[in-house]
């Protein structure tokens, strides 16, 4: 089955935040309006009702073409077991909103999500004089700040978050990058395919030697698959061994990918397949 073109109405969707967040954006870009979505406080909150079947998918940012990897989903995503069953992309733009009312010259305090803050550095350079408090997330920030109804208190966040929540934009579109995007990965408990899957996310252990890391990629080479992008994490259990997370183009029933695959399990002590799905294209 191919999730991106299985969107019933009837699906439980969870994600971390609340309505407004750019989590929540990415659910409906994908799943559609019409299925009931659960928020949540912390990722792991996610994973947890995901395990305990009080929803049938989860979404969860995974990786910001600015500041990277969101390595506490990578890491839950191991520790849970779970698999990835297909992807969306959508542009961010971060903004200063604050009560009616309220000016820039007002602010003395702004609350984020750390990638928030992250991504509009250039803009906070030029005020630091802010105190900077970490948020969950950006919109819980933006319910946050309209609940304190104080005109020296704004968050950065959405213009959707902005309007949910009845705040002005004090200041727009002040992230760094205009091309600011976020992968969001969709998560089961279990591994869902079909013909129309184009790429693949696997993990690995690679020990501390030389000549590990490139004899393990070899294999990929060998076999003429192309590695879109690998991430490494510090694995739960050796010291100085490590997680290698690797996407790749292609099928899991392609014979060539078969072939790496199979090669590169015999030589490692710990490897999981982490998702066939259909990959993103383009951004929204």
């Amino acid at each position: 089955m191919d999730i991106s073109h299985y969107k019933p109405n009837d699906l439980k969707i969870g994600y971390q935040g609340v309505k407004g967040s750019f989590s929540e954006e990415a659910m409906i870009s994908f799943f559609g309006e019409n299925n009931k979505s659960l928020n949540y406080e912390k990722f792991e909150d996610v994973f947890i009702s995901l395990k305990n079947d009080e929803i049938d998918y989860g979404i969860l940012p995974f990786e910001n073409s600015c500041t990277g990897a969101i390595t506490a989903v990578y890491d839950l995503i191991s520790k849970y077991g779970f698999y990835i069953v297909g992807e969306e992309c959508i542009k961010i733009n971060q903004n200063l909103v604050g009560v009616k009312d309220a000016t820039v010259d007002d602010i003395k305090e702004v609350y984020s999500h750390p990638q928030g803050f992250e991504q509009s550095k250039n803009f906070l350079r030029n005020h630091e004089d802010f105190k900077l408090i970490y948020f969950y997330n950006t919109a819980i920030s933006a319910k946050h700040v309209s609940k304190l109804n104080d005109k020296s208190k704004a968050a950065i966040a959405s213009s959707r978050a902005a309007k949910i929540y009845n705040l002005d934009i004090l200041a727009k579109n002040i992230h760094d990058n205009n091309n600011n995007h976020t992968k969001f990965v969709i998560i089961s408990k279990n591994l869902q395919s079909s013909k129309e899957s184009n790429k693949i996310t696997v993990s690995f252990s690679l020990e501390n030697r030389a000549g590990s890391l490139y004899n393990l990629l070899g294999h990929f080479a060998k076999n003429n698959i192309n590695m879109i992008k690998i991430e490494s994490r510090p694995s739960n259990g050796e010291l100085w061994e490590y997680v290698l997370y690797v996407d790749l183009e292609g099928n899991i029933n392609d014979e060539k990918v078969k072939n790496a695959i199979n090669l590169i399990k015999e030589e490692t002590r710990y490897f999981k397949l982490l998702g066939c799905y259909k990959k993103k294209e383009g951004y929204k």
